[in-house]
């Protein structure tokens, strides 16, 4: 058995799996480690087979059996979608059973283990959504309710994270799951650079886990802005005048304004305002000291910190109502 102590993207292939389910979150890891991400991604058969054959019918060879891995707490096991047939099929418990013990094995290890679309399925009947919250593509909710009754199916989700297991809807969910998985391994900064890299923003309805500000406001293709954007998010601790953003995007400060509020939906001092918020409620957590807190936000004072506070949220954190 080999062991990896090094943070590793494990993506399993099985049987006519759905290509976008697996090169989709592939490539966000693959980007990632181009940005100097320190992981290691490895591909992992479902079979004795050393390849596949997807349902697209594209081959993918030079898998590595799964049985030769443990899986630790700081690792990530992506589970795709297959052709239905297969999962469900009767016999699919007796025919994969050994997968199964392996993968109810790896989440007692801590390993987090996420679905995408009808992977799902996978986990399900291993047992890890029992008592737990999922999701996962809605042709099959019906079924999906039926054949495991214990799982609370969440229906208007595109994402969804119970403790250490994450599932996603379908298809190109999977690359939002990847998105939102870099994030709370690198942060909202670096993700949000490999967001841009592949020219695919987190999509979300209102009813999904509330975005990253650092995320949310980034979905459309204006490279100025989203060069404005860089610049304030990586410069929060500083007072910037809008001058300085417009010069470096060779725009005149009254059109600046302007473009930013169109493409973004909010105005360049709310956009840093949500940033700082962000940023301050995340030192918060980590205990850092208010004084500290309000220098990395590029505030003056506390007083400013709690203005920062009542203005959006409407309530001060108990660190900040002293």
């Amino acid at each position: 058995m080999k062991s990896q102590r090094k943070t590793t993207i494990y993506f399993l292939i099985p049987p006519e799996v759905q290509l976008l389910d697996i090169t989709g979150p592939a490539h966000i890891f693959y980007e990632a480690k181009e940005y100097g991400a320190e992981i290691n991604t490895l591909y992992l058969g479902m079979t004795t087979a050393g390849e596949e054959i997807s349902s697209a019918g594209l081959s993918l060879g030079k898998l590595r059996p799964y049985k030769e891995y443990i899986l630790g707490e700081n690792d990530l096991l992506f589970i795709p979608g297959m052709e239905s047939h297969l999962f469900l099929n009767v016999d699919f418990t007796t025919t994969y059973g050994a997968f199964l013990k392996w993968l109810t094995d790896q989440h007692k290890n801590g390993a987090k283990i996420c679905s995408v679309c009808t992977g799902a399925y996978i986990l399900a009947f291993a047992g890890l959504f029992d008592g737990k919250s999922c999701t996962t593509h809605w042709k099959y909710f019906d079924d999906f309710s039926i054949r495991f009754p214990n799982v609370q199916l969440l229906k208007d989700r595109l994402l969804v994270k119970d403790n250490t297991l994450y599932s996603s809807a379908g298809v190109s969910s999977g690359i939002d799951l990847a998105l939102f998985l870099l994030e709370e391994l690198f942060g909202p900064v670096f993700t949000s650079k490999i967001a841009k890299e592949v020219v695919i923003y987190l999509r979300r309805t209102e009813s999904d886990p509330q975005l990253s500000a650092f995320l949310q406001y980034r979905n459309h293709v204006d490279t100025r802005i989203h060069q404005v954007q860089d610049l304030i998010s990586q410069n929060l601790d500083k007072k910037i005048k809008i001058q300085e953003f417009a010069e470096k995007v060779y725009m005149s400060p009254r059109n600046l304004t302007r473009l930013f509020k169109k493409t973004v939906g909010l105005t360049l001092g709310d956009y840093q305002d949500q940033l700082r918020l962000e940023l301050a409620q995340k030192l918060i957590l980590e205990g850092q000291k208010i004084s500290f807190v309000t220098s990395a936000c590029g505030l003056k004072s506390s007083n400013q910190l709690r203005n920062l506070f009542k203005k959006y949220l409407k309530k001060l954190p108990s660190e900040v109502v002293r």
